[in-house]
Parts: C-alpha cells; sequence; structure tokens
C-alpha cells in the first residue's frame, strides 16, 4: 500500500480538481494524476468520474475516500507518536553513583531531569563500590577514577582534583624529597579508587 497515493487520492476529492489538489500538495497536475490512476489499478476498480470541469468520486469512491481518511490520520497520529516519544524519554533509568559526588552533583542533576520529563522514572544508586553495569541492572554508572580496560562507552564529564594534604605536625616528622618518596610514608586514601595514588 502506498501512503502518498491515497493521500492524492484524498486531495482530489476534497479539492473536486487535479489541478487544486497538485497546487495544494505542491507537486504537479501529472503526478496526482499517474498516482491516481496506479491507485485505481491497484484496487481494481474507478475510484473518480472525470469531467472537463470537475472530478466527483463513484460511489466507491466515496467509500473508499472515508476510508483513505482514516488511514492517513492513523498514519499521521502513529509518526505523531513516534516523535513524541522520541523527544521525551519514558520508562526507567537506573543511575549508580558514587556516595560523595552522587550527593553533590548527580541528585540535583537527577532531581532537574525528573522535573523536566515526567514521564522517565530515576532509580538513584549511590554506593561507592565498583557496580557491574551488565549484571548490575543498570543503565549508567557515574565513577570517579581511571575507567579500567572495558568495551563499555564512557564519556569524561568532569574533572574531579586530588590533593595530598597533611597537618604542620605531619609535615615537621615525616619528610619526602620526591614524589615517589611518597609511598613510604603513613597516608589515609580512598581506597574506593583503584589507583589511590
Amino acid at each position: 500500500m502506498n501512503l502518498n497515493r491515497l493521500a492524492y487520492f484524498a486531495a482530489v476529492v476534497d479539492a473536486g480538481s487535479f489541478t487544486r489538489a497538485a497546487e495544494q500538495l505542491g507537486i504537479t497536475k501529472a503526478v496526482v494524476s499517474q498516482q491516481v490512476a496506479r491507485l485505481e489499478r491497484d484496487v481494481g476498480t474507478t475510484l473518480l468520474i472525470r469531467t472537463t470541469r470537475r472530478v466527483h468520486p463513484t460511489e466507491a469512491g466515496r467509500t473508499f475516500h472515508a476510508r483513505c481518511l482514516q488511514v492517513l490520520q492513523q498514519a499521521e497520529d502513529a509518526f505523531d507518536e513516534l516523535a513524541q516519544a522520541a523527544a521525551e524519554p519514558t520508562g526507567t533509568l537506573r543511575i549508580a553513583a558514587p556516595n560523595d559526588y552522587g550527593t553533590s552533583a548527580v541528585v540535583p542533576v537527577v532531581a532537574a531531569f525528573s522535573a523536566r520529563y515526567a514521564a522517565c522514572r530515576v532509580e538513584l544508586t549511590l554506593g561507592d563500590e565498583t557496580i557491574d553495569l551488565a549484571s548490575g541492572g543498570m543503565d549508567v554508572a557515574i565513577r570517579v577514577g581511571w575507567l579500567a580496560d572495558s568495551s563499555l562507552q564512557a564519556r569524561r564529564i568532569g574533572i574531579f582534583r586530588q590533593f595530598m594534604v597533611c597537618g604542620a605536625e605531619f609535615a615537621e616528622r615525616f619528610t619526602a624529597g620526591e614524589p615517589q618518596d611518597l609511598g613510604r610514608l603513613p597516608f589515609i586514601a580512598n581506597m574506593a579508587l583503584r589507583e589511590p595514588l
């Protein structure tokens, strides 16, 4: 079934003329006439009575015209639904994020996303353990640190700067002349990171 032919036929019936239908559709009269003739061949009956001044639908043409309008409206509705679904996400989005970064940076973004896309439900899981996306049921994981080799798609969304700090008393007791000396000093590190130093 060729929806364009149905649209051309409906336009001719509505306009009462091949010329006016072609003008409304923005195509040539020859194309409209040719496509309607092919439609009549496809359905195996005459749909239009053509006179020098006007075009009228046959009885079969009137019945077919009413059905064409329904089919064309349903097709338009289907396209509109698809376009709306593509424009506005629906369903459930499952996000995993680390505790600190998730609380400070991800929660406000999730709140704004939920306000904008009410048809989309967001499940945010905060935790410092690394979650396997494939088996963990998550759609997105936000991680702080270096990404291990993975077939997953990754994108950097920001920079998280790390600083080594110590109190004045510690600085008086311990010294490190070179960066590699730091590993020998007592320290507290975020072990959730793959390489805390």
